[in-house]
């Protein structure tokens, strides 16, 4: 057989780390096996640090339309209408043989010029709730990839075209896979790590420091706490820490956020769908405190699935106390088998064949109609 020629892909996501994150992803694995990939994104998007190298990348115009200020709609529909316009003549130079979106308004123009060209398409939903741009668009992809086994707001009737492939991870995630849960000896140093996510949680740096110093004084003397906190919280936050006596290393970013996870005992989180992804790959037990703001409160239902695993607790913002921290630490950290144990029950929940999975998938989407994706199981979602 001869060797199968590359091929072109376009994938377009939102400019935060929830969107960009899979798709760095997915157009690693793709350019690993001889693809080109191109990027539409916002201007965040592009400049996301250390995630695109080598990947040829494009501004696109897209409104962004607010339920609570419908005078906007006007402007976001010529922007959309630029945007479109623009990734159309993107395509009839790049001839991409599919357009992969991954949610946010910047990956919608580049979806509508797909259509538009009759080019296929596919959506990643990385939450455990169908986000908007999706949900748009979803009666109208070929394939809408999920990460969860049950995804509300994803209508049955789109079962046949649906599949569960999971939420891809950087490969130093994945790494951490192999190697054990990190040896938690009786009166070791125990490892916490903190994080926000890429916006960052004003409540964990005032929550976490408070929390952590009502612990007995034997257990606080062993903490070492890495926290990422936002650019206006990390003085206080660093004070906090300082007058309680507890060691800690503070920054606003972690690029070795991967070794951070990887030596961590535990892991004091929002519920953002990167995070949940990189608990269950590396198998790492966490207290998660979804973002109540989110829309449709996806955060919380993206917390599910670990925590009825026994892989994490769930506290919700309102019930975030210091005192309901140390309480839920104490449970957990007194007790280095029962961390352990439920260790290995984030890890069940993971789905490491995330990448592969969807790039297999993506490959599939220009093919004849009569071949199925090979080990992507199809109908295995759940609606609601």
């Amino acid at each position: 057989m001869g060797r199968v020629m590359g091929k072109h892909y376009v994938l377009a996501a939102g400019g935060t780390g929830g969107h960009m994150v899979p798709a760095a992803a997915l157009a690693e694995e793709l350019m690993r096996r001889g693809h080109r990939v191109a990027l539409v994104s916002d201007a965040r998007g592009v400049r996301f640090p250390g995630l695109f190298d080598g990947v040829q990348t494009h501004v696109l115009p897209a409104g962004r339309f607010q339920v609570k200020r419908p005078q906007g709609w006007f402007g976001a529909v010529r922007q959309m209408a630029r945007g479109r316009a623009m990734a159309r003549e993107l395509y009839r130079n790049f001839k991409p043989a599919a357009v992969i979106g991954f949610g946010g308004y910047p990956a919608l123009p580049a979806l509508l010029a797909a259509f538009a060209e009759r080019i296929p398409t596919a959506v990643h939903e990385q939450n455990a709730v169908l986000g908007r741009v999706n949900r748009l668009v979803s009666r109208r992809v070929d394939a809408i990839a999920t990460s969860y086994a049950q995804t509300e707001r994803l209508a049955a009737k789109l079962a046949d075209r649906t599949h569960l492939v999971g939420n891809p991870v950087r490969e130093a995630v994945l790494r951490l896979r192999a190697r054990p849960f990190p040896l938690l000896e009786e009166d070791g140093i125990f490892r916490v790590l903190v994080t926000g996510g890429s916006q960052g949680a004003s409540v964990l740096s005032q929550v976490v420091p408070d929390g952590l110093a009502m612990l007995p004084v034997s257990f606080r003397r062993r903490l070492q706490v890495t926290h990422q906190a936002r650019v206006e919280d990390i003085d206080t936050c660093r004070a906090s820490y300082a007058r309680h006596q507890i060691a800690a290393d503070l920054a606003t970013y972690l690029p070795d956020l991967p070794e951070q996870l990887g030596w961590a005992h535990l892991v004091i989180a929002r519920a953002g769908a990167s995070t949940i992804a990189e608990l269950t790959a590396a198998g790492r037990p966490a207290i998660l405190v979804p973002l109540p703001s989110a829309t449709d409160d996806h955060q919380t239902a993206n917390a599910r699935e670990i925590t009825k695993a026994g892989g994490a607790r769930t506290i919700a913002q309102g019930d975030f106390t210091a005192i309901e921290l140390a309480k839920q630490m104490q449970k957990l950290g007194l007790d280095p088998a029962a961390l352990e144990n439920a260790a290995g029950r984030a890890k069940s929940v993971g789905r490491p064949d995330a990448v592969g999975d969807l790039a297999d998938l993506v490959e599939s989407l220009d093919a004849p109609l009569a071949r199925l994706p090979v080990g992507i199981p199809q109908k295995k979602a759940a609606f609601a």
